[in-house]
């Protein structure tokens, strides 16, 4: 058993010296890993644990993917809407796995190609969102939005976000998009402050690609909130669609433990005044 611990840039030394010597009492090997150097330490590995907020869950989430690993998120963040476990159930946590009483719940990615013409200039894979904004000097985008070849229409805004069931609950939601379970291979469109009041956020079925051109630009893309984005001229496109692998995602509690996480992370279905 080979265990990858991806830290995050957060993380204290006293928690990765925690999640170590778990793993290492129970004969595993364990490696310890920065966020951003993880791409050449995930060969043969049985387990990546990240260790951080959701940043370093979607990094982990992208190694992860093209070698079929699970991953087991420790949130030492604020929010962890996406992590299992808390930093002070880190122990435990570990020791759940190891005694494999767990389950796995496979989470839908996105396979992210930007498009000059017929000829592909660079793919990328994501676990929330692509987003396509406008950049420069252009005040509003206008996108022509395809799916599945055919054509849906073109919309004036100022982006447009494509997430799935994941990203739902991230910068989608923030957008005016709806919230998916996020078991669900669906892919939803979130256009992003809109020229056109009739203009709303669509939920596609799976199996379909989603394509953004802009026609008037220039844009910029980000992959899961990446820090440095990808120009997008005028005459370029942005085609979305889902992974051939899915996340495998490391869980303890039951499915529905979902619809308590909406409350508790996000504060869904609460009163905005305290019940008397």
């Amino acid at each position: 058993m080979k265990i990858c611990f991806l830290r995050g840039p957060g993380a204290e030394q006293s928690v990765v010296d925690r999640a170590l010597a778990v793993a290492r009492a129970r004969k595993a090997e364990a490696i310890e890993v920065h966020r951003d150097d993880g791409a050449s330490a995930v060969d043969h590995t049985d387990l990546i644990v990240t260790l951080g907020g959701d940043g370093t869950f979607l990094a982990g989430a992208r190694l992860a993917v093209p070698h079929d690993i699970p991953v087991l998120g420790v949130n030492l963040g604020r929010l962890g809407f996406l992590t299992e476990v808390e930093e002070p159930e880190l122990e435990r946590g570990l020791e759940h796995f190891l005694e494999g009483s767990y389950r796995i719940e496979e989470r839908n990615m996105l396979q992210v190609t930007l498009l000059s013409g017929d000829r592909a200039r660079g793919h990328t894979i994501g676990l929330n969102e692509v987003v396509v904004e406008h950049s420069g000097e252009a005040r509003i985008l206008r996108l022509e939005i395809d799916v599945g070849g055919q054509a849906v229409g073109v919309i004036d805004a100022d982006g447009a976000i494509v997430a799935t069931a994941s990203g739902s609950t991230a910068y989608a939601l923030a957008s005016g998009g709806p919230i998916l379970e996020p078991t669900l291979r669906d892919l939803v469109l979130v256009p992003m402050n809109p020229f056109a009041l009739t203009v709303r956020p669509i939920v596609f079925a799976p199996g379909q690609d989603i394509t953004l051109k802009v026609v008037r630009g220039p844009a910029e893309m980000r992959v899961d909130g990446g820090r440095r984005g990808r120009a997008v001229a005028t005459g370029d496109a942005v085609r979305c669609g889902s992974h051939e692998r899915s996340l495998k995602v490391v869980r303890f509690s039951p499915p529905e433990s979902f619809y308590l996480r909406l409350a508790d992370k996000l504060g869904w279905g609460r009163p905005l005044v305290p019940k008397k």
